[in-house]
């Protein structure tokens, strides 16, 4: 009796129990509704198979689709006030800070990392949007000063992945201060001469766009990608109007020359690789030859132009013979 208690109905109540599923087993389009097996999206780069729409991606996740093999070097960033206004609205910033932390195991909104990119040595940084939206903090700016000054160091081109809603409302004006911090680093990177290529994704608005997002030697775009300084919704709202089709997204911006490239998610690494090697081959071009002077030509040379424009030479008393020509 115990053996059929204890053994067999807990057996036969495992196999009738409903299976709780995960909640990440399969992903719907935002557009289309269509729902995708998270390995199947997995493998197409988190774009949806039916209607192409561009997922977003995690910042480890991006780094390894970015670099030879997946590996790369994570650059560190130092550390900075965490709280510096003890603000809080609902609820304390720090709180905030710490589940936002929990849920994607990065320390803030921008992730580090140098590696090889088609066996060139490249680094690159990229914004998460689901660590607080991507918003440029204090942390968010350091790291991207901290990896424009490795690429420096290194002689290396930069490559940034933006992704913000803008800067982060918990931290003031020691936020936007991150604006002209971040315009200094790129301002040495064009010191250096390095190639510096952003690749804005969705979205990518607020002071992000209104800084070193904007700055690049090459813009280039997912598709669908929203990217601008406010919002279409609050622009509607303030101007009273309908916008057209389209409005503030990649293609759409392409179109009227704010982005020079729109670029699918499958041929994004190697559009990145030929732009960063062209960039660099440039950056190396030989010097130009300078003008030769008289003192550098062929002393042969120099001496036949003497002697075709110099008189011929009078033979001495009862020479007959002709004056020898130097070949």
């Amino acid at each position: 009796m115990n053996w059929i208690k204890n053994v067999v109905r807990p057996k036969i109540r495992g196999l009738l129990a409903k299976r709780e599923l995960p909640d990440n087993m399969w992903i719907k389009c935002p557009e289309t509704g269509q729902m995708v097996f998270h390995r199947d999206l997995e493998a197409n780069l988190f774009v949806i198979p039916g209607s192409d729409y561009h997922m977003r991606v995690a910042a480890p996740t991006r780094l390894k689709m970015l670099f030879d093999d997946g590996e790369y070097e994570k650059i560190e960033v130092d550390e900075v006030p965490l709280d510096p206004l003890k603000f809080r609205d609902q609820r304390r910033y720090t709180e905030r800070l710490k589940e936002a932390r929990t849920k994607t195991g990065l320390d803030d909104a921008v992730l580090l990392g140098a590696g090889k990119l088609n066996g060139m040595d490249t680094v690159a940084a990229v914004q998460d949007f689901a660590f607080l939206g991507g918003s440029l903090g204090m942390a968010a700016g350091e790291a991207i000063i901290t990896g424009m000054r490795a690429a420096v160091d290194r002689a290396n081109p930069f490559i940034l992945f933006a992704a913000a809603g803008g800067a982060r409302m918990q931290e003031g004006i020691l936020s936007l201060m991150q604006m002209p911090r971040t315009t200094v680093g790129v301002q040495e990177l064009r010191e250096a001469k390095l190639p510096y290529v952003v690749v804005l994704t969705h979205p990518t608005t607020g002071g992000v766009t209104a800084s070193y997002a904007m700055l690049g030697d090459v813009h280039v775009a997912e598709p669908g990608a929203l990217i601008g300084f406010a919002g279409p919704r609050v622009i509607e709202q303030t101007i009273r109007e309908k916008l057209p089709d389209g409005f503030q997204r990649a293609e759409y911006l392409l179109e009227h020359g704010m982005v020079d490239i729109v670029v699918h998610r499958h041929q994004l690494r190697d559009t990145l690789a030929r732009l960063v090697s062209l960039l660099c081959n440039e950056k190396t071009l030989p010097p130009e030859e300078p003008e030769t002077s008289v003192a550098d030509e062929d002393p042969v040379e120099q001496e036949a132009e003497v002697d075709e424009d110099a008189p011929a030479e009078e033979p001495d008393g009862d020479e007959t013979e002709p004056a020898e020509t130097q070949s």
